[in-house]
């Protein structure tokens, strides 16, 4: 039983303990609440492989929330655009100087000095002649006068300006606009890669989905045949010219088939399910599938003229099992001695030198991802350097200040044409305006930038030794998923030829017993042969075509098929 199970399992998603077979249909279900915004499903969706992958690609949820991570990274390049853009300002501020800060002055700076004019009546009656009069000068002793504490400004006191601002030379910036570009390109290839994590998933799980539907068909034939079989038995039991026992033996077979076949039903169900959820379908939406195995099984095949044709030594061809006598027929116009020497390759762990010469390690989205962080290393070394250069900034800024010892008064905003009751101007509200440069020049940082430099140079050579390491990985892998689906292709011509040799066992058993030269026996033995051979021929097909999605993703040729 647990061989009968296989089939069924084997295609669980990582971290999901659920089949991945499906059902070509569902009984509608009821729109649950939390799925408003879609109509509940009464018809069959129409699906084929490629239209799961392109509805799981536009649908499914992780996909969108990796989508969000471009949208993230493209406001992070306008961010760093900004930067070279002017910066205006505008602030105003009011203040309350309930105690005014006080300064010490020395009054005796500015008088009490060493002398002073001097005028007698003299004088002035000598004036008041007409006459011309020199006064004199008399030395005064200076008195000390000590400093005292004076307030400057008024109680309260507010300001507007706005200002302006723009980077005319920062090689920081001019770096940034660089990898905000490559940033970019790395946010995308990401959702690339996550896509193509989508398209294995939908792959497999629909795979498994086509090959629980023919299992299940034929688990449906096999107990129309058994009862059958049991009828015909029964029959012949009632008139004399069987035993009971063979009519028993048939009855606890088919209960068994039975079983197998409701154990299958329950399970596929649960399979549709996984199939639906890796394309971020509604549950409650019902899927008529319209691939066919055969289609699927003759791309699988194909792939042999690239991986190498089987011989004698090495296992099956691609038309099955031949006459033990007779060697199965090349398919291609390879020489033995060098099918021999692929073979041997490929399970060495290296690559054949046909394959090695059109492999592009691009075609990988985990290199070409690398490669891009590369770009983002050199491009974070430059900045790291480029910490050293002046920066250059061009300002400027105009603005207005005004006092007053109420709050009412400062809000009044006299000018310049402002009088007093007395004439004397009032102004308390006064302008100020400002153009400059500003330059800095990096000189000593306590090696700081040093370090900085050294960490990044670190850090680019860490992704170069990447590199190496991730071309080993995708040769091993390479060489890992041709050499299994060469051994899955060989198992499923075995498994077929069995499969073949097992009906025709079966079938000839059949007319044995019907004709009253066989027993019962052979005919129970038989079918169980049978089922047993359907069950490993369905996990032999779907080992196939789970080793041709893991062959088409380790060549980089996944994500490409599923765009056609």
């Amino acid at each position: 039983m647990k061989k009968n199970l296989r089939v069924l399992l084997l295609a669980a998603g990582p971290g999901l303990l659920a089949p991945a077979g499906a059902t070509l249909a569902q009984t509608p279900t009821a729109t649950r609440p939390g799925l408003s915004n879609q109509s509940a499903a009464v018809d069959n969706m129409p699906l084929s492989l490629q239209q799961a992958v392109d509805y799981a690609i536009k649908n499914k949820s992780s996909l969108l929330a990796t989508r969000l991570g471009e949208q993230t990274a493209k406001a992070r390049v306008g961010e760093i655009r900004s930067a070279g853009l002017p910066q205006v300002n505008v602030a105003a501020n009011l203040a309350d100087n309930f105690k005014l800060q006080k300064s010490l002055v020395d009054f005796g700076a500015f008088a009490g000095g060493s002398s002073a004019t001097t005028l007698t009546p003299s004088d002035i009656a000598a004036a008041q002649s007409g006459q011309t009069v020199n006064l004199g000068t008399v030395s005064i002793p200076a008195e000390p006068v000590p400093p005292r504490a004076i307030a400057f400004g008024l109680r309260h006191a507010g300001n507007t300006s706005a200002s302006v601002s723009q980077l005319l030379f920062d090689g920081s910036y001019l770096i940034g606009l660089k990898a905000a570009k490559v940033y970019e390109q790395l946010a995308q290839k990401q959702t690339q890669q996550a896509e193509i994590d989508v398209v294995e998933q939908v792959s497999k799980a629909y795979y498994s989905t086509l090959v629980a539907r023919e299992r299940l068909q034929l688990l449906s034939r096999n107990v129309q045949r058994l009862d059958t079989i049991l009828y015909q038995t029964n029959q012949t039991f009632k008139a004399g010219f069987a035993e009971k026992l063979d009519v028993q033996r048939l009855q606890v077979q088919r209960n068994n088939l039975v079983v197998e076949q409701q154990k299958a039903q329950r399970l596929t169900e649960l399979s549709v399910a996984l199939l639906k959820f890796q394309m971020g379908l509604p549950q409650d939406q019902t899927v008529q599938l319209t691939d066919s195995l055969s289609a699927a099984v003759v791309d699988a095949g194909s792939l042999r003229q690239r991986l190498g044709v089987a011989n004698m030594a090495t296992g099956a061809g691609v038309t099955g099992l031949g006459g033990v006598p007779s060697a199965p027929a090349p398919a291609s116009t390879n020489t033995p001695e060098q099918n021999r020497q692929d073979q041997q390759t490929a399970l060495s762990g290296a690559r054949t030198g046909q394959l090695a010469a059109t492999f592009n390690y691009n075609n990988r989205i985990e290199f070409s991802t690398l490669e891009t962080q590369q770009a983002l290393a050199g491009l974070d070394l430059a900045n790291r350097r480029a910490g050293a250069y002046p920066r250059l900034v061009a300002t400027a800024a105009y603005g207005f200040t005004g006092s007053a010892n109420n709050r009412r008064d400062l809000f009044a905003f006299r000018g310049p044409d402002s009088r007093a009751a007395n004439g004397f101007p009032n102004q308390n509200w006064f302008g100020f305006g400002n153009v400059g440069l500003s330059l800095q020049i990096p000189v000593f940082d306590g090696f700081r930038r040093k370090y900085l430099v050294q960490q990044a140079r670190i850090q680019q050579q860490t992704i170069e030794r990447g590199f190496e390491t991730l071309r080993q990985s995708i040769d091993l892998q390479d060489a890992q998923s041709r050499t299994t689906l060469i051994n899955a292709l060989d198992v499923l011509d075995n498994q077929r030829a069995n499969l073949d040799l097992a009906d025709e066992v079966a079938r000839v058993s059949r007319i044995k017993f019907k004709e009253g030269v066989g027993s019962n026996i052979e005919v129970v033995t038989a079918e169980t042969s049978l089922r047993e051979a359907q069950t490993n021929y369905y996990a032999a097909l779907y080992d196939v075509l789970v080793a041709k999605v893991d062959r088409d993703k380790a060549t980089g040729e996944l994500y490409n098929q599923a765009k056609k």
